[in-house]
């Protein structure tokens, strides 16, 4: 596989790919669960879906693959709706750019019902977003706007790799009683799966370790950063580095000074994101580890403070790079 400088990779063999895991989870979901639907914008087959992740389904299971309106607050406010009824709904909103449309029915609804009905009720919902840039889609369509659903009660957000099961996740986030919000990078469709050393359940989170000697930084990232934070790590590692990659699968409520005493406490951690800088994922995993006492010293690596252009090599100078993830480390450990 060969990335691009926006970690775009052209190609892949012939193992189950992270498309493909979410496709069988789905399929798997459909045949042996009647409570399960999936429904969304352009679903249904021939196409599949924009990024052909539900392609193959409705022709499987007519009737439990339903095409909606182009109107996300409908669909999140529906499949709400369909799950206090005591289904599994899985509802895709084509592009995570357009969560925000349907932000109302998913924190102000979705999320609180459970304790606004005092444990009556459960919302079993799992919304999957694909998002991120990297393909030149324009400023509202390649946004990673995640982080604007942390730390909302009562909401999972969920951001698999590459490096974890996709489908487990999803599967995971269907049996939960709660709502989920799984993020899905468009960069990693194409990516086969690949085995990790993870830990937790039923959202684990993934460790991969590169380099000899004792571990000089540890790296915190999730979902679509993984593709500038491998091949950091091996540059890294030729440097004489050694490095610690983390990948909590679940980016809610995450505790990342756990992960870093189980590495072993190296005395740097680089902090990798790939939406905007100001009051993010990376920000919030700062405070913690600052927090704790004993901390590292912290770099962050993120997307510019600035609205992503269409123009493919504007879009890539703003976005995260290995280059970025390799200065930073190196910067902290020399």
């Amino acid at each position: 596989m060969t990335p691009s400088a926006n970690g775009a990779v052209h190609g892949h063999g012939g193992g189950l790919t992270f498309r493909a895991s979410l496709t069988e989870a789905m399929d798997g979901l459909l045949r042996g669960d009647p409570r399960v639907l999936i429904l969304g914008e352009d679903v249904l087959d021939p196409y599949g879906g924009a990024f052909k992740v539900t392609r193959g389904l409705s022709d499987r299971y007519p009737g439990r693959v339903l095409a909606t309106p182009v109107s996300e607050a409908a669909i999140i406010g529906t499949a709400t709706g369909l799950a206090i009824g005591g289904l599994r709904p899985i509802a895709e909103v084509m592009f995570g750019d357009f969560l925000l449309l349907a932000a109302d029915e998913l924190i102000n609804h979705a999320a609180k019902f459970r304790a606004m009905y005092h444990e009556q009720v459960t919302v079993p919902l799992v919304v999957r977003a694909p998002a991120g840039g990297g393909r030149a889609y324009g400023p509202t369509h390649s946004q990673s706007l995640e982080k604007h659903f942390l730390g909302v009660p009562g909401l999972k957000v969920v951001a698999p790799t590459h490096l974890h099961d996709p489908g487990a996740l999803l599967r995971a986030a269907v049996a939960d009683p709660d709502p989920v919000l799984f993020v899905e990078h468009k960069l990693l469709y194409p990516l086969e799966l690949r085995p990790s050393e993870q830990r937790g359940t039923p959202y684990p989170t993934a460790t991969v370790r590169a380099g000899d000697g004792d571990p000089g930084v540890i790296i915190f990232a999730y979902g679509g950063g993984v593709r500038w934070c491998l091949p950091a790590m091996s540059r890294l590692a030729e440097a004489g580095v050694s490095s610690t990659l983390c990948l909590p699968s679940r980016i809610d409520r995450f505790e990342p000074w756990t992960w870093w005493d189980l590495a072993g406490r190296p005395p740097a951690a680089v902090l990798v994101e790939e939406g905007t800088a100001g009051h993010g994922w990376t920000a919030e995993v700062a405070a913690q580890l600052a927090e704790a006492g004993d901390a590292p010293s912290i770099r962050r690596v993120t997307g510019a403070d600035d609205i992503i252009p269409a123009a493919g090599h504007l879009e890539d100078a703003m976005l995260p790079s290995a280059e970025a993830v390799v200065a930073a480390a190196l910067a902290l450990v020399r």
